[in-house]
């Protein structure tokens, strides 16, 4: 005979809801809202003057390449309704459309002496994105470079510096995908920072970089068009990981097929006995300096040619570089590990950087900024 005991163990209920005996969660008085409406402004001001906000982190030294960017003045706001705000208060509602769904499009440009380079060009990029997405209530081009200008007189910027142009859809009514809630209007922001072009957040451009190949695909059109200069990064930025683990400034990203497209964070040209060669913008951004190099090739007696490019095609290229406008012309001397040509600067190479620093002062190239008074 087999006897079997159980044992039962006996759990005491939680109780389906907790409320402690006093509580610090408070329901806000409808009648104190103005009152907090006037006062977190000076709150928040006197905030950032403690010793806890100022070691929330990395001090000031270790995170800013040029001190001055601590303190620069950010342009935000719908049509008619944009103002400068410290760095320290500049911010977007958490229901605007960038931070809802990264539903913007933006641009990078850069101030050359007095002058900001392509500004026509990119700002007619960046409404052909904003008619894309379907923006509506646009600022006008007028209005963009009203903004443009005050962001860079209020700064006193006139030389050495680069500005990122955002354009989102706007703020919303309520939390929702929906474009059907962006009653507002869009919303610009000028954001214009001191950033030299070879520096911590650009590259080397005479000794150059070393490159690896993502795991990370680049979009296609039948997903994200890059031909959309929009805010949805994530593409971009899983690539970006990879080139920080390996140690290397950014990443090759292949097409669908396999083929080269760009790097995460710009395009790219190979020469290759003597011809310029870039991969067909299908799946990659077709950039303003992109363009502008394959019209200085053609300047220069430099063939060019735009096709699919294979991946050997590049690791065994006699030249490569990379192409934007917050770095310029970059050289690659390394692909996975492979040296590149004899490892450093190509003469073709070189021969186009030259001649792209020359294009801010020539005629047509830029738009002249107006004089900027002082208090």
């Amino acid at each position: 005979t087999t006897t079997t005991t159980t044992t039962t163990t006996t759990t005491t209920p939680l109780p389906s809801t907790y409320v402690p005996q006093s509580s610090k969660y408070r329901t806000l008085n409808p009648a104190l809202l103005p009152t907090l409406q006037a006062s977190l402004p000076a709150y928040d001001y006197l905030k950032s003057l403690t010793a806890g906000h100022k070691s929330r982190g990395p001090p000031p030294s270790e995170i800013y390449e040029d001190p001055r960017n601590q303190n620069v003045l950010v342009y935000i706001g719908a049509p008619g309704r944009g103002r400068l705000l410290p760095r320290s208060q500049a911010g977007v509602s958490p229901w605007d459309s960038s931070v809802q769904g990264g539903d913007a499009a933006w641009e990078g440009l850069r101030v050359y002496d007095g002058k900001v380079f392509k500004l026509d060009r990119h700002l007619k990029r960046l409404f052909k994105s904003a008619k894309a997405l379907g923006f509506e209530n646009v600022h006008t081009k007028e209005e963009v470079v009203e903004a443009i200008f005050r962001t860079l007189a209020a700064n006193g910027m006139r030389n050495g510096a680069h500005m990122r142009l955002t354009l989102t859809r706007g703020e919303k009514c309520t939390s929702s995908m929906n474009p059907n809630f962006n009653v507002y209007g869009t919303t610009l922001i000028v954001l214009a920072e001191w950033k030299p072009t070879e520096g911590a957040t650009t590259y080397d451009n005479t000794k150059g970089i070393a490159l690896i190949t993502a795991s990370t695909r680049r979009n296609s059109p039948s997903t994200v068009d890059s031909k959309i200069h929009h805010n949805n990064m994530i593409n971009n930025i899983l690539p970006k990981i990879e080139a920080n683990l390996a140690n290397a400034a950014d990443a090759l990203m292949l097409d669908l097929d396999g083929f080269v497209s760009e790097t995460n964070a710009t395009n790219v040209f190979m020469v290759d006995d003597a011809v310029l060669i870039t991969p067909h913008a299908d799946h990659c951004l077709p950039g303003i300096t992109r363009e502008t190099v394959i019209n200085l090739a053609a300047e220069l007696g430099i063939p060019c040619e735009v096709r699919r490019v294979s991946l050997s095609e590049f690791h065994s290229a006699d030249e490569v570089f990379t192409t934007g406008t917050m770095g310029e012309l970059t050289p690659v001397t390394k692909i996975d590990g492979r040296t590149i040509g004899t490892g450093q600067r190509g003469v073709i190479t070189a021969r186009l950087q030259e001649a792209y620093k020359t294009l801010p002062d020539r005629p047509g190239w830029s738009t002249e900024l107006p004089p900027f008074a002082s208090n």
